[in-house]
Parts: C-alpha cells; sequence; structure tokens
C-alpha cells in the first residue's frame, strides 16, 4: 500500500521549439516568496515562539534554542557585527562544520545583509588542504572568520593569508587574545538593526557558496535571497506533507553544501521545522553518534547519501526499537548525491510496510549549487530508484537532444543565480543567449511517450568520451553498473578509455571489505594492489559482466589502486566525489601502465575483451 497523501502528482507541459529543444514546466504558476530569509526567522518567532528551531548535542542531551531565542540572539549578533562595520561587502568566512553557534552567526549575517562563505572543514583540519582554503580567502576577502574551537583550527589560523582578518571562535584557548569569543559577540550593540535589516531584499548576497572544484579551480556561486526563498516556495507546493505538519529532521549534511546548507536548513526555518544538528556522519568511527542520536531523536523528514541509507538500512534490522522509533512519524525518504541502489530502496519499502502498513515518499531531486538547489523533483511515488522527477512551479527546464533518448538540461528560473562571485567571464559562460544555465548535465525520459512519469539523471556530458573506434562511452552510468558489479569491493572507479581501444577501470578499493572477504593487501610497488587471489575475483565479476555487453559497456583491464584519492592534491573533492581527470593526470604513469601492460604486468587485470 502507498501513501495517498503527502505528496503532489506531477502535472507538466512539454513543449517542442522550432529548434528541436524541448522546454518542460510545471502546469502550477509559482505561488509567493518573502523578501529574505530573516523574514521566515521574525514570521515563526511570532507564531511558534516555543518551538524548538535549533539544536545541537550538549552531555547527554540537547542544548535547544526555540524560535524566539533563536530571534533574540541573531538581532544581538547582528548588533555587533553593524558596530564592526559589517555589510554587504564585507563577507563572513566559516571554516568550521555545523553547530549551533555557526547557525546562529549565519543567521546574523543574513539578516543584516553581510554575506556568508562556509568552506569545507577539511580545508582548514587538513594541512595539505590549506591551499583549497587559501584559493578561498583570496577569492573573498572576508572581513571575519569563524571557527567552532581555535586549539582545533590553530594551524590554519596561523597562515599569513589570515592576518587582518577578526576570528571570532566559540572556545577560544585560555587567554588568547588572537580571537574574539563568540560569548563577546552574544553581547550585541547599540547599532540600529531593524534599519539594517529593512535594507535587505531578494537581491541581496545571502551566501557565496564555493563550487566542489572538480572540474575547474572553485568558483563562488553568488546566492541571493530570491534564490533560497523562492526554492523553498517551490519545494513547499511540490512536498505538500511540510504544510500538514510541523517537519523536524536529524541532519548531519554540511552547511558548506547546498543540499545541507541551503536545502535542508532553510526548509526548517521557512516551515516553522525543527533542526537537530546530528554531530554523527555515515563513516566508521562516526555512525555510532548519529545512531546514538536517533536514539533520542527522530524526524518527520529523513535526508542522506545512499552510503548513509545503507549504513541505516542495516542499522535498522540490527534493531528493532530504533525501527519502530525510526518509521513513528516519517513522511519522507529523501536521496541525492547519487542514485539509491535498488536494493537499499526496497529494504527500506520492505521495512516501512511492516511497520506502517505503508511507505513514506521515498523520492529525490536534482539541481547544482547555482541554482539553490532544486529543480526537478519526483513529486509523486514511485517503485524505483534513480527518478529525480520534473521541473518545480517557475523552473523552465530546456531539454536538447544530444541523441534519441538523452538530452542536455539547461534551466531558467528565479531561483538561478545571477553569476559567479568577481568571475564576469566563468558567468557569461555559464548561460546561453536565451538566458538558460548551461548545467552540463544529461537527462533521458522514464517514459518518453509520458513526461510526467519524470526524468531520469543520465550523466555528466563532460564526462562522456570516445573510444579509438568512434564508439560513446556513457562514463557515469557505466561507473554505478560497475559499482554494482564490484560491490562491496569497490569504494569508487574512474572509467578510462578515451581516444584508446578499449574501456579500462582504476579501482579503489573498500579495504575493510578487502579484509572481510580475506583478501590481503598486497603492493609490490605502492601503486597497486598485487594479491592473486583479489585479482582473479575482479577479473571473474568482469569477465562476467562482459558476456553480452556492447562495446561501449565492455571492460578490459584494470588495476586496483593500493593509494585513495587525495583531498589535498585534488584527486578528491570536499564531498567526497572523486575528480577523475585529476586523478588520471597525476597518475598518468600509472595510466600509461593500464594501456601498455600486457599478462606479466603485475596488477593488471585483463578480462573482458574481443
Amino acid at each position: 500500500m502507498k501513501r495517498t497523501q503527502n505528496f503532489k502528482r506531477h502535472d507538466t507541459v512539454c513543449e517542442a521549439q522550432a529548434d528541436g529543444a524541448l522546454v518542460m514546466r510545471a502546469r502550477d504558476s509559482l505561488g509567493p516568496a518573502v523578501g529574505s530569509a530573516g523574514d521566515w526567522l521574525e514570521h515563526w518567532a511570532h507564531k511558534a515562539q516555543d518551538r524548538t528551531f535549533l539544536a545541537e548535542r550538549s552531555g547527554a542531551g540537547w542544548r535547544r534554542g526555540s524560535y524566539a531565542e533563536v530571534l533574540e540572539q541573531v538581532k544581538a549578533l547582528a548588533a555587533a557585527l553593524l558596530e564592526r562595520g559589517l555589510n554587504a561587502d564585507t563577507p563572513i568566512l566559516f571554516m568550521s562544520g555545523n553547530g549551533m553557534d555557526h547557525g546562529l552567526l549565519s543567521l546574523a549575517a543574513q539578516y543584516i545583509g553581510a554575506p556568508v562563505v562556509p568552506v569545507a572543514e577539511q580545508y582548514s583540519l587538513i594541512e595539505a588542504a590549506h591551499p583549497r582554503l587559501q584559493h578561498a580567502i583570496s577569492l573573498i576577502k572576508p572581513a571575519m572568520a569563524y571557527v567552532s574551537d581555535e586549539a582545533q583550527y590553530a594551524s590554519a589560523l596561523a597562515l599569513e593569508d589570515m592576518a587582518g582578518i577578526e576570528v571570532v571562535a566559540s572556545r577560544p584557548k585560555p587567554g588568547s587574545s588572537r580571537v574574539t569569543p563568540f560569548e563577546t559577540l552574544l553581547k550585541g550593540g547599540s547599532a540600529d538593526v531593524a534599519a539594517a535589516h529593512a535594507q535587505v531584499g531578494p537581491d541581496s548576497v545571502a551566501k557565496i557558496l564555493m563550487t566542489s572544484g572538480s572540474t575547474s579551480a572553485p568558483k563562488g556561486v553568488l546566492t541571493t535571497h530570491r534564490m533560497m526563498c523562492v526554492n523553498q516556495t517551490q519545494i513547499a507546493q511540490s512536498l505538500p506533507m511540510l504544510n500538514q505538519h510541523v517537519p523536524r529532521i536529524l541532519d548531519w549534511l554540511p552547511w558548506n553544501h547546498v543540499f545541507g546548507g541551503s536545502h535542508n536548513f532553510n526548509m526548517m526555518l521557512a516551515n516553522g521545522g525543527s533542526y537537530y544538528i546530528d554531530d554523527g556522519k555515515p563513516v566508521k568511527g562516526l555512525f555510532e553518534r548519529t545512531l546514538e542520536n536517533l536514539s533520542m531523536v527522530t524526524g518527520t523528514l529523513c535526508f542522506n547519501v545512499p552510503v548513509g541509507f545503507a549504513m541505516l538500512l542495516e542499522a535498522l534490522r540490527a534493531d528493532s526499537g530504533l525501527r519502530q522509533r525510526f518509521f513513528a512519524e516519517l513522511d519522507l525518504i529523501f536521496y541525492a548525491g547519487a542514485s539509491l541502489p535498488q536494493d537499499v530502496w526496497q529494504g527500506f519499502e520492505n521495512m516501512a510496510m511492516e511497520i506502517n502498513g505503508e511507505v513514506p515518499l521515498m523520492t529525490s531531486s536534482w539541481g547544482l549549487t547555482e541554482t539553490a538547489p532544486a529543480c526537478v523533483m519526483q513529486q509523486e511515488p514511485t517503485d524505483r530508484a534513480g527518478v529525480i522527477g520534473v521541473p518545480l512551479p517557475g523552473v523552465e527546464l530546456k531539454l536538447i537532444p544530444l541523441d534519441e533518448t538523452r538530452y542536455e538540461a539547461r534551466v531558467r528560473g528565479p531561483n538561478i543565480m545571477p553569476g559567479y562571485f568577481n568571475a564576469p567571464e566563468k558567468t557569461a559562460e555559464a548561460f546561453d543567449a536565451d538566458g538558460y544555465f548551461i548545467t552540463g548535465d544529461a537527462m533521458r525520459f522514464v517514459d518518453p511517450g509520458d513526461p510526467n512519469r519524470g526524468l531520469a539523471f543520465d550523466g555528466r556530458i563532460s564526462e562522456d568520451f570516445k573510444l579509438l573506434t568512434g564508439t560513446w562511452v556513457r562514463a557515469a552510468q557505466l561507473r554505478i553498473d560497475m559499482l554494482k558489479v564490484l560491490a562491496p569491493l569497490a569504494s569508487d572507479i574512474v572509467i578510462t578509455g578515451q581516444d584508446k581501444g578499449d574501456i579500462g577501470l582504476l579501482i579503489f578499493p573498500d579495504k575493510s571489505e578487502l579484509n572481510k572477504a580475506g583478501f590481503g593487501e598486497l603492493s609490490k610497488d605502492g601503486a597497486v594492489m598485487d594479491d592473486p587471489n583479489l585479482l582473479a575475483e575482479i577479473a571473474r565479476r568482469l569477465s562476467d559482466h562482459a558476456s553480452g555487453a556492447s562495446s561501449s559497456t565492455r571492460i578490459a583491464r584494470a588495476f586496483v589502486l593500493a593509494r585513495p584519492a587525495s583531498l589535498p592534491d585534488g584527486e578528491m573533492t570536499a564531498k567526497g566525489n572523486l575528480n577523475a581527470r585529476k586523478i588520471m593526470t597525476l597518475r598518468a604513469d600509472l595510466l600509461g601502465r593500464l594501456y601498455a601492460g600486457d599478462s606479466d604486468e603485475a596488477g593488471l587485470i585483463l578480462a573482458g575483451r574481443d
């Protein structure tokens, strides 16, 4: 049985253009949006003043802030910022991860029109990644920076680039004169906060979000209040559950990403919801904290990436009490970042049916940092993962044919960025002559005869390449397929073969899974693993896959890499995504060995060739 409430049926228009492109849009018109994020806070501080808005772990319980308390603290912080001269031209850099003080200071800055710039905490905590932090500082030129703990971020604070920047810390070192205690800002000031807030409007810049830098140097995406406020109106129109009862989430997704920091955080603020900060993560050693937090608070909505849902499903299977609590009030399971494996999808469906006799809306969406982010959403139930849905109200989606079934996606609407920070050339390149943002993503229809069945994401166009034969390889989809073939031994994969005779793989192994399976970690040269049993197992799987496969999907050769992808070297982004181009550039010698080698090459797997 599927839920018959809490979702909205797709109702779209798909029109052919004279140039052969298709334009999709929702039949519903876009409803009204508030003028700034601060308007949401004002509204709920008066309508639901005692309701918990923000909470974080504190000892055995939670430090909570009601809407009224948060507004009061935001205004005090805003007064302190104004007295320091902060305004639309003085961004604040956030160097540490999610936390209540982080959220309060960010809201205060947005309340008076000072842009916030959250960056990945890894850039500050990992010394080898400091060049990423330095790039952001040199581009943004912040007037203030925030860290949660002065001692923890000492190496980053000591950088020459930080000279002249006021640093605010929630936990300063005892006797420190380097930082301003957060408590000092909370004392407020006499500046006219109401007058400053009145100047903040839809075109004011709320955030400058740094792109991941997976294809070029990170750019600063100008995120206006209009983008954020309109996007929450679009989402609320598409997810009626947000207006039916008070939403609540326990969420770890980082605020330097648009998914966690704009989509999820603003969803709670816009709809009077409660945001509990999960200080765990879906990685070994931290996921246990997430389970502890879930034993105390569960949500009406659950957001995560596929690996997080896979870990959560395993934990729910092992704990009947947690299983009952998790599904008790659950309206939505929402994944993003990659397609959810179908077995994980089915596992949650079966569990929900067993407990509640119905399934929460299981869904995903599509968008980018430049689009605030949601542009396309699966609004009604579907029976499988990988479907991203239809355009949200107010979004025009232009689909340019690439072949008989595949389309390049471009978008236009009020939730699209005005441009990149201090990068007019990059901004001009990002839009076509009709004002559509060029996303670089490909899509296909789930059912070409019925656009209301929705769209499926079909990879990044820039990742596609041709073999020497002229055969196109759809690298993004092939990567997903090969991760299934090699699960759970491979944590990620780079597809190779551009201008080569056949397709190869550079396999990043999950070493904990190798250990569980009894495979060693032999590596004579430090570059590739050469455990014969492991190589034989992967060769067997690749050969089974190759049976009946076409030249565009048949894998002929592979290496299992001994060294993980490096964040400091740019082989991996802060989101955990691989930068395939950077990997193949930095490991060019290894790539050469992959295609020059024969059966005598140590560690080389040959399988599935004609």
